[in-house]
């Protein structure tokens, strides 16, 4: 078997190990005579699985008594909705910080629920940068403030958490979740969908302080409001259990590396490797502002577009996957989550240099 590596922004590469357990879980689940896929959510054998992925993801990011962790369904796209309908029961006013795609996404969809503000945006610079932060108007009345860390389209990410005062500091970290360390206690609420960095599509992550959980406005379904799910379990209807499975192995996987300081590391290397072929080379470009770079999602271009298709096809007969670009931005993306191996990193780099050596 030849498994190439895959530069998917998301479903993304998962870790071999991860696999291979659940390859030998498939039929026959710790002896239960049956899959992860065929268990009742309420069983023992299920509650256990459920009860150690939280005890692990809790152990990772150091997640304080004080805050609620909830698995739920509807990726982060359906957060834009559930984090206003949450928070916006006392006051109908948000702000939030437009960054790129997923975050004008965010707004828009919050602006159903209330009075959803721009309160900052570099859209007029193609997101290639975060907005001066003398730029912000942030409102005192906001129920929160809402940012994406890191854009997975646009490659751009905060390098550090804003501070936003009393306001709840809400964040979509999808794309950058369990990537390197995080003071939980700086915000109201993260979200992430885990089809990037936490396991397969299918299950969402919402770490809630608990404080928050009676802001909520009255109209919000009930499989969407924090209180009640946290509450139930986050089993208020049948939950997507294999996800939360695989989750919960991933969570287990990482711990065994090390943690997250140690992936931190590791990720760090990873993208410093990537940028630096990049930046060494006329050949190929990063559009986005140095100090505001990410190290999960790294767009480039190629300085003659005519040679994309080239590049994307011989790239796949090299076994480097899905590295197209978003439509939006062009050109090339690839995703290094924490899954993909060094080897694919020098992998992506060696093909890089070859094809410039030929095409430049």
């Amino acid at each position: 078997m030849a498994r190439v590596y895959n530069f998917s922004a998301g479903p993304a590469t998962l870790p071999r190990a991860v696999l291979e357990q659940a390859q030998a879980d498939m039929l026959d689940w710790q002896g239960a005579g049956m899959s992860v896929m065929e268990m009742s959510h309420r069983g023992e054998a299920f509650m256990s699985i459920a009860q150690n992925a939280e005890a692990d993801l809790r152990r990772l990011l150091k997640v304080p008594d004080s805050y609620s962790v909830l698995f739920l369904q509807g990726g982060a796209a359906g957060q834009f909705s559930a984090v206003p309908q949450n928070l916006m029961g006392n006051s109908a006013v948000a702000d939030y910080l437009i960054t790129g795609s997923w975050s004008k996404k965010a707004v828009k969809e919050a602006g159903k629920y209330g009075d959803a503000r721009v309160a900052a945006s570099s859209e007029d610079i193609s997101f290639t940068d975060l907005p001066p932060r003398n730029s912000w108007q942030l409102s005192d009345d906001a129920a929160y403030v809402h940012y994406t860390p890191n854009e997975t389209i646009q490659g751009l990410a905060f390098p550090e958490t804003p501070d936003t005062g009393d306001t709840p500091l809400v964040a979509d970290l999808s794309s950058a979740f369990l990537a390197e360390p995080l003071d939980v206690s700086q915000y109201g609420i993260i979200y992430a969908g885990a089809q990037k960095n936490a396991g397969p599509a299918g299950i969402t992550i919402v770490i809630v302080r608990n404080d928050l959980l009676d802001q909520a406005q009255s109209t919000v379904p009930m499989t969407w409001d924090y209180a009640q799910q946290a509450d139930g379990g986050s089993m208020l209807n049948t939950p997507s259990c294999f996800a939360w499975y695989i989750a919960g192995l991933t969570f287990r996987w990482l711990l065994d590396e090390g943690g997250l300081e140690s992936i931190s590391n590791v990720n760090q290397r990873k993208a410093n490797k990537l940028y630096q072929a990049i930046d060494e080379s006329a050949f190929y470009r990063n559009p986005v502002a140095e100090h505001a770079r990410s190290i999960m999602n790294v767009p480039f271009l190629l300085a003659n577009d005519d040679l994309n298709k080239t590049f994307l096809a011989e790239a796949e007969e090299a076994g480097l996957h899905a590295l197209k670009g978003h439509r939006s931005v062009g050109g090339m993306r690839a995703s290094i989550y924490n899954a993909m191996p060094e080897a694919g990193i020098d992998a992506l780099i060696d093909f890089m240099r070859d094809f410039e050596a030929r095409n430049g």
